[in-house]
C-alpha cells in the first residue's frame, strides 16, 4: 500500500501545482462572486461613482495631484486604512492585512492629461486645459473599491496586500520614483489594470511576456554657421545636416533590425531660420524611440546618437543630443511574469467569464507599470469601457473619451481577487 499512498501524494502535488486554489482551499469561484456581488451593490456602486465623478471634475497633471491624493487618503482614513504620504511628491501606499509577508501590489495611477475635455456632461473636468483622458479617475475608483473589498477581509488575508497611489505616469516616469522611494520595497508581486475602450465593457485582456513597448524620447541641436542663402560656401549648413540626419536615422529598423522585431524611431517635429534666404546658424527637432525589449531600446539609442554626431560632423556641424535620462526617464518594455499573468487570467475567468478574457496582441504603446514588471513578478492587463449606446467612441488620449462606470465594479473585484487569491496561494 506504501506505493498507493506515494501515487496519491503524486498526483495531489501535481494538480495543485496547475491549480492553485487546490493547493490553497481556496474556492475561487464563490470569492470572486461574493467580491462582484458587493462591489454591484447600489449603495456600493453609487459610491464608486461618486468618487470617480469627483476626480474627473478635478484633473490635475504629474505631480502636482493635491487635490486627488486628499480625497484618496480622505477615502482610505474612512475605511479604517493606515496609508504613507507623501511618496514620490504626491504618491500614496496603503496596506491592508496582517502587515506580515507576503506582500502583494496593486497600483493605480492618478495623473491626468493637458488636454481640454470637449464631453458635455454633468461632471465635465472643471479645469481649463486638463482632463482625465486616459482613465486614470476610473483606476483610482477601482483601487479604492478594491480596499473596500479587502478591508472586509482583513482578518482573512494571508499576508499584506499594498495599494499603490502612483503618480505621474503619463511621461514623467512616477512608477520609477515611487520604486526609488521604496513604496515596493519586499512586494513579491504586482498587479494593475488599465481601461481600455477599444473593447466592450465586460471584458479584459493581456498576454504573457512582453505586452508594450519599451520608450524614450530625444530632442537634438545642430549648430553650424549662418549665412546668407546666395552664398552657401561661407557657411556651414545645419539645415542639410539635420535633413541627412532624419533620413539615416529611418535605416535603423529598416536596414539594422531584424524584421521579425518590433522597433520604431519617429520624428515629430523640427525647427530651423524663419528667412527664405538665411541658412540659419541652427536646427532643432527631436522624436521618440521604441522597442519590445530593452535591449533593442538600448542600442537604438546608442545608434541614433552616432548617426546624428557623424551626420553633423560629416557637414561640418556639431550636434547636442538631449535623451532626457532625468527629466522624462525613459519606459522600459513591459514584459508580464508568464506565472503572474496565468494567475491573473484565471481571475480574470471568474470574473467576467472565460469568453471575456481575450488575448491582447502586443502594442508599441508604452506604460510606466513596466518599472515595476522590471523589477517583480507583475501582470498588466486592460479592462473595456467601451458601450456601444454612448456614441461616439473614442480612443484614450481623446478630448471626447467616455468610459462606461460599469466596468467600476468589474475592476475593483478583479483587484481584489486578484490580491486575496495570491496571498492565499503564497501566505503561510
Amino acid at each position: 500500500m506504501a506505493w498507493l499512498r506515494l501515487l496519491t501524494i503524486i498526483v495531489i502535488s501535481c494538480l495543485s501545482k496547475a491549480h492553485p486554489q487546490l493547493q490553497s482551499g481556496l474556492d475561487l469561484g464563490s470569492l470572486t462572486r461574493e467580491l462582484l456581488h458587493s462591489a454591484k451593490e447600489p449603495a456600493f456602486f453609487d459610491w464608486l461613482k461618486r468618487v470617480r465623478r469627483r476626480i474627473h471634475e478635478n484633473p490635475e497633471l504629474a505631480f502636482q495631484e493635491h487635490e486627488t491624493g486628499r480625497l484618496i487618503m480622505s477615502e482610505l482614513e474612512s475605511l479604517g486604512i493606515d496609508y504613507s504620504w507623501p511618496v514620490a511628491k504626491t504618491g500614496i501606499v496603503a496596506s491592508v492585512g496582517s502587515g506580515l509577508e507576503p506582500y502583494f501590489g496593486l497600483r493605480a495611477d492618478i495623473d491626468a492629461l493637458p488636454i481640454q475635455e470637449l464631453v458635455e456632461w454633468e461632471h465635465k473636468s472643471k479645469k481649463q486645459g486638463k482632463m482625465h483622458a486616459c482613465g486614470h479617475d476610473a483606476h483610482v475608483t477601482m483601487l479604492l473599491g478594491a480596499a473596500k473589498l479587502l478591508e472586509r477581509k482583513r482578518d482573512e488575508l494571508k499576508g499584506t496586500v499594498k495599494l499603490v497611489f502612483q503618480p505621474g505616469e503619463e511621461s514623467y516616469a512616477g512608477a520609477y520614483h515611487m520604486i526609488k522611494e521604496g513604496a515596493v520595497d519586499n512586494v513579491h508581486a504586482i498587479f494593475g489594470l488599465h481601461v481600455t475602450p477599444e473593447l466592450p465593457a465586460g471584458t479584459v485582456a493581456s498576454r504573457p511576456g512582453p505586452m508594450l513597448a519599451g520608450s524614450a524620447r530625444f530632442q537634438v541641436i545642430i549648430q553650424g554657421k549662418a549665412g546668407h542663402a546666395a552664398q552657401p560656401h561661407t557657411t556651414r549648413d545645419p539645415v542639410l545636416a539635420a535633413s541627412l540626419a532624419i533620413l539615416a536615422l529611418q535605416h535603423l529598423v529598416s536596414r539594422e533590425t531584424d524584421p521579425l522585431e518590433p522597433r520604431v524611431v519617429s520624428i515629430g517635429f523640427i525647427q530651423a531660420g524663419q528667412a527664405a534666404n538665411v541658412i540659419p546658424e541652427t536646427v532643432s527637432f527631436g522624436g521618440m524611440f521604441r522597442s519590445m525589449s530593452n535591449e533593442g531600446l538600448s542600442y537604438l539609442q546608442q545608434r541614433i546618437k552616432k548617426v546624428i554626431e557623424t551626420q553633423a560632423m560629416v557637414h561640418r556641424c556639431t550636434a547636442t543630443i538631449d535623451f532626457f535620462e532625468e527629466t522624462m526617464r525613459p519606459y522600459p518594455a513591459t514584459v508580464n511574469d508568464e506565472s503572474m499573468y496565468e494567475h491573473a487570467k484565471k481571475v480574470g475567468e471568474y470574473v467576467v467569464g472565460k469568453s471575456n478574457v481575450l488575448m491582447m496582441p502586443m502594442t508599441m504603446g508604452a506604460e510606466d507599470f513596466s518599472f515595476y514588471s522590471n523589477k517583480m513578478a507583475a501582470a498588466f492587463f486592460v479592462i473595456g469601457t467601451r458601450n456601444e449606446t454612448q456614441k461616439p467612441n473614442y480612443g484614450l488620449h481623446s478630448p471626447y473619451l467616455i468610459i462606461d462606470e460599469d466596468v467600476l465594479p468589474i475592476g475593483a473585484a478583479f483587484h481584489a481577487a486578484v490580491a486575496i487569491s495570491y496571498l492565499d496561494n503564497h501566505g503561510r
